[in-house]
């Protein structure tokens, strides 16, 4: 068995199975936000595309020969695309200052932006980090420049922590990912 096939074992499975009803985690947004400009007044992120793993209710982890493994016991406090997805928004509005929604738009007046984000990974690995990456596209109706870039961030978590600690880490990869798309795509 090798070095983090008994890291499962010892501190995650343990968890994963101690209950027989379902434990939910919620993501907790981290509390420091860096302020930046870009150059919409409103912004809508449309629904992100997650890979079916990442979809599901249930927390990944991928081990290091690339098995992904997953308990019905443990479980995201939301649905994972919706909550990416206000994760998002929330977190450009607070960094930005700016009319951010995620979809269906809630104002009269149409956003400036539209962004859209598929991700072609987003999971915990059993070695501690908590990776993600994928493309995002910004639609501009005013004839400005529209744009996309890609993406491939990873933050670190002990794996130790459990589901709490991959949780806390999802808010922080996702705040980051946030800051990327504002600096890089919808300056």
């Amino acid at each position: 068995m090798t070095f983090a096939a008994r890291l499962i074992s010892i501190f995650l499975l343990p968890l994963l199975a101690a209950c027989g009803s379902a434990d939910r985690y919620a993501v907790t947004a981290p509390a420091v936000i860096e302020k930046t400009n870009i150059s919409f007044a409103a912004v809508e992120v449309r629904d992100v595309s997650l890979p079916s793993y990442a979809a599901a209710d249930e927390i990944t982890i991928r081990a290091a020969d690339g098995t992904l493994t997953s308990s019905s016991d443990v479980l995201w406090a939301d649905a994972p695309e919706r909550a990416i997805a206000l994760e998002l928004s929330r977190n450009l509005a607070r960094m930005t200052n700016r009319r951010v929604a995620s979809e269906p738009w809630p104002f009269e007046a149409f956003p400036d932006a539209r962004l859209e984000i598929r991700f072609a990974e987003l999971v915990a690995t059993e070695a501690g980090q908590f990776v993600t990456s994928g493309q995002y596209f910004v639609a501009v109706a005013d004839g400005r420049r529209e744009r996309s870039g890609l993406f491939d961030l990873s933050v670190a978590f002990d794996p130790a922590g459990g589901p709490n600690a991959i949780a806390q880490a999802r808010g922080q990869l996702i705040l980051d990912l946030a800051r990327y798309i504002a600096l890089n795509g919808l300056k």
